[in-house]
């Protein structure tokens, strides 16, 4: 008997109005999405209808602005905070995970680990933790800082970070807690367990007062491709969110990314390599491509120019013409260097213009961007995912909540015809869904190096 075929995960990125950056403007957009909970709510039960694993939510402590100049032009500056809506959500889900954006840099260790064993408990084992060092000048300066620490640096505190959390979750035994009236009995002392740990960035005592989430451990995620950001993701990593531009850069990162982590004790299946793909689905190529076209057209230079020069790290370019070639020997920033490497290599493999530029930046900020007939759509996520570049995706809908819409309709349909997306899902938790082991409890390091235990 044959084994079935193995299936690709999917994960449903939600930006309020969709992730093209003039989707705002479009008819199939929700324009006050930032602000309103049913617009989310319909789209957390049609992405678990259509049985997705996990709903994506990004977040800075900053508006994620550009350019004070453009930012009235974005659906960008305004938006809830992802914890608080996605415990809203749980309560209107059964099943579909929930995974919210939370940074190692301006947050400390005890707040995150009890909020995300609360998310935890509150839906019954769907929470999952995207673990970033934060990206920006702003949000320095809403932390008492004027300088956004340097990128070593903040991968060093997340290191440590994570180890801290794991921890704090590990604070008390599964079994911990008796309930027994007759002995007056809550819980057995001997089970619950400080961490007493003290590190280079953090000193925090413990335990944590919150129970051991249901999961074990709620699923951490991470975006991280930099050199840094691979190493952190191969020894603490279940889930990757990562932009990649071809198959082969795909199957480079892959390759990369799981061979890190025999070294520390884990099997490449522990990981989970997602990449974002920006889809516009039509039923016929030409409907496709009227789609893309008619996003495009919406966007204003002044927002188009302002993005790039965000992913660039800040550089100006009002000094360039619109239809010139990228400047040569662009300084490499402090925030995202992965995404400042994507965007200019692209430019120069290419030979694109700035204008050019911006357009393909503008549709999926340097993600993965396709259009299409289902078919079409069907064979290229195909293609990745049985050729090494992909164990799933995570989809980023141009505008929402139509591009879901869209998505789930087309494309789903002739993935299920194939095999390799599920009908039903596997179990009740997110580790269960993704095939992810729960972590077993296990007492605290000293010296603060967690190393994955499964039960």
């Amino acid at each position: 008997m044959s084994s079935p075929r193995k299936q690709m995960k999917l994960g449903a990125f939600v930006m309020a109005t969709g992730h093209h950056v003039a989707g705002w403007r479009h008819p199939g957009a929700q324009p006050d999405a930032g602000q309103n909970i049913a617009h989310y709510r319909q789209i957390a039960q049609a992405a678990e209808r259509a049985k997705f694993d996990a709903l994506f939510l990004a977040d800075g402590v900053a508006i994620r602005s550009h350019d004070p100049e453009t930012l009235h032009r974005t659906a960008r500056a305004a938006s809830f905070e992802p914890l608080t809506l996605l415990s809203a959500l749980s309560q209107v889900t059964e099943h579909i995970g929930l995974v919210a954006t939370v940074s190692t840099t301006y947050n400390e260790p005890y707040h995150v680990a009890r909020k995300f064993a609360s998310l935890d408990h509150l839906s019954h084992g769907r929470a999952a933790w995207n673990v970033v060092t934060s990206w920006s000048e702003h949000e320095a300066r809403n932390f008492n800082l004027d300088k956004h620490p340097e990128h070593g640096a903040r991968y060093q505190r997340a290191e440590e970070f994570v180890d801290v959390v794991r921890g704090l979750w590990d604070s008390w035994e599964d079994d911990a807690f008796l309930y027994d009236r007759e002995e007056g009995l809550l819980f057995d002392a001997a089970k619950l367990h400080e961490i007493d740990h003290r590190g280079t960035h953090f000193s925090v005592k413990g335990p944590l007062n919150v129970a051991r989430p249901v999961q074990g451990h709620p699923v951490i995620v991470q975006a991280g491709s930099s050199e840094s950001g691979q190493e952190l993701a191969a020894r603490t990593a279940e889930v990757i969110f990562t932009a990649q531009q071809s198959l082969a850069d795909a199957q480079a990162f892959y390759t990369s990314l799981k061979s890190r982590m025999a070294r520390h004790g884990r099997h490449p299946d522990q990981l989970k390599i997602m990449p974002g793909v920006f889809p516009v689905v039509g039923r016929s190529h030409s409907e496709a491509q009227e789609k893309y076209e008619e996003l495009q057209s919406l966007i204003h230079p002044s927002v188009g120019v302002s993005m790039l020069q965000h992913h660039l790290g800040g550089i100006d370019l009002s000094g360039y013409p619109l239809d010139g070639p990228l400047p040569e020997n662009l300084r490499e920033p402090n925030g995202s260097k992965s995404r400042f490497h994507l965007v200019t290599a692209m430019a120069r493999r290419e030979g694109l213009t700035l204008r050019q530029l911006y357009l393909r930046v503008a549709t999926a900020r340097g993600h993965w961007s396709l259009y299409g007939t289902p078919e079409s759509i069907a064979d290229e996520l195909e293609a990745w995912f049985t050729q090494g570049g992909a164990d799933g995706f995570n989809i980023m809908p141009p505008t929402l909540p139509a591009g879901l819409d869209d998505f789930i309709a087309l494309v789903l349909p002739e993935l299920r015809r194939r095999g390799l997306f599920r009908s039903e899902y596997e179990g009740r938790t997110l580790r269960e869904n993704l095939g992810l082991a729960r972590p077993a409890y296990q007492p605290y390091r000293q010296d603060g190096r967690w190393q994955p235990k499964v039960a």
